[in-house]
């Protein structure tokens, strides 16, 4: 038994469903269990419409809302069984009917409270499982739809919910598996509920997390993410083409990937893979013959030091100076309480006896941060910064890794430098329109030659 999860690309058109379907075709024989995300770009457009709505401009809202509604029934029409077009009437009515109530409510508010937020975001991936269900049996395979808030249980954390492994596993087991075992069972990604039944979201980019944790409740033998790309490559095209694809590659050397900008994988995907050691295949729903990229629980031994580099732009660097705090203790303490206090996650930190330097990609609450920072120290906020992480098992066993980064950028200004405490990546700071230039000379510094076992 497989997990199977497409992405909003993946399924964005009757085209893209048909070729899904090819692909779940050729691989009916491992019993997969498919996850979808939402077709195209529908959640941004559920959240703007619900934006409109807040602001009072309902007639806005409800253009969106029968613009989106039209979409889904262009698309499902083409892929769909003429039989089957009453049951899509009625999907379509019963989801856009309600999504029209709650615009209505959320208008009557004047604000979006984030258990709403949760309830219009859910109907992408509601529209999509019910509409490739349907598709699919169309085009000749048996299949049967579940709604993922029935089996996946969170607690009330809405827009970023926690699973409750234990219930959730259990209802996989029970409802999941078996219908698995006789049909192609499809089910949203992204979505969830309460014990009580209320709508929540795994936050954005969840679907993956969805296929992982669905994989490790049904006891999947792999989770294969399919998306548009390749796999993992080993620097971000966005910013260098021409990186190599990597072939192999450890959870724990993935997770630091994704954690620090590889977008081809939600970092929270690999929890539930790691407990229970099932392999992740990020895979191209557009060039299905290539291998891509399998993620496993053991080392990935290599001749390479370095795996991947990733990047992060527009981060900020948070520079704080204390001369009072010299031989005092509860210095950082009180740094971090300030950022817990406003909920705002740090990602690098360089530190010295009377300063600190740290990196955030979330300025929300920097103006409140800083205001209660300067109660005891100085402090300098850089803005347009970015992050570049060299990821590798090899990178901890390596005397002179430092030498050769520093060496590669010479004609580079870095900012800041953090080894990350797992030992996985070492990390620069430059200034963002150097970005480019970094990623260029670190890759032609760690990748002029590559192993063939582990690169493609």
């Amino acid at each position: 038994m497989i997990v199977m999860k497409f992405g909003g690309t993946s399924v964005e058109s009757a085209v893209a469903i048909e070729r899904v379907s090819s692909i779940v075709r050729q691989r009916l024989a491992q019993k997969p269990v498919v996850v979808v995300s939402a077709m195209g770009k529908t959640t941004n457009k559920l959240l703007a419409m619900a934006a409109e709505a807040v602001a009072g401009r309902r007639d806005e809202a409800m253009r969106l809302h029968a613009e989106l509604r039209q979409f889904h029934l262009d698309e499902a029409t083409k892929a769909i069984d003429a039989v089957d077009l009453p049951k899509l009437d009625c999907i379509l009515e019963e989801h856009f009917v309600e999504l029209a109530a709650f615009l209505d409510e959320l208008a009557d508010l004047g604000e979006f409270p984030p258990q709403y937020v949760d309830l219009i975001s859910s109907y992408g991936e509601r529209l999509s499982s019910a509409i490739v269900t349907l598709a699919f049996r169309h085009l000749g395979l048996d299949a049967a739809h579940v709604d993922s808030r029935t089996v996946v249980i969170t607690d009330r954390r809405h827009t970023q919910a926690a699973p409750l492994y234990p219930r959730t596993y259990a209802k996989l087991e029970k409802i999941v598996k078996p219908l698995a075992e006789k049909q192609v069972v499809v089910m949203g990604g992204f979505i969830a509920s309460t014990q009580d039944g209320f709508t929540t979201t795994l936050g954005r980019g969840g679907s993956d997390f969805s296929a992982a944790i669905i994989g490790a409740g049904i006891g999947a033998s792999e989770i294969q993410i399919w998306t548009d790309v390749d796999g993992m490559l080993t620097c971000d095209p966005r910013i260098l083409p021409g990186g190599h694809r990597v072939k192999l590659i450890s959870f724990g050397e993935a997770a630091e990937l994704a954690y620090f900008g590889a977008k081809v994988l939600h970092p929270a995907t690999v929890v539930p893979a790691i407990e229970k050691n099932i392999p992740v295949l990020i895979l191209n729903s557009r060039n299905p013959s290539s291998e891509g990229t399998r993620i496993v629980g053991d080392r990935v031994e290599t001749t390479n030091i370095v795996k991947s580099i990733a990047c992060k732009k527009d981060i900020t660097v948070v520079n704080i100076r204390s001369l009072r705090m010299l031989m005092a203790h509860g210095f950082l303490r009180r740094i971090f309480e300030a950022f817990d206090k406003y909920e705002t996650p740090v990602d690098m930190v360089s530190t010295s006896e009377v300063s600190v330097s740290l990196t955030i990609d979330n300025t929300d609450k920097l103006e409140e941060i800083c205001t209660e920072l300067r109660h005891i120290a100085e402090v300098k906020v850089d803005r347009d910064q970015a992050a570049v992480c060299l990821v590798g098992d090899n990178i901890t066993h390596t005397p002179g890794i430092s030498a050769r980064v520093f060496g590669a950028l010479s004609k580079v200004n870095v900012r800041m430098i953090s080894q990350g405490s797992s030992v996985l990546n070492m990390s620069i700071v430059v200034a963002g329109p150097d970005l480019r230039d970094a990623v260029e000379a670190l890759h032609t510094e760690f990748f002029s030659t590559i192993d063939p076992e582990v690169f493609g």
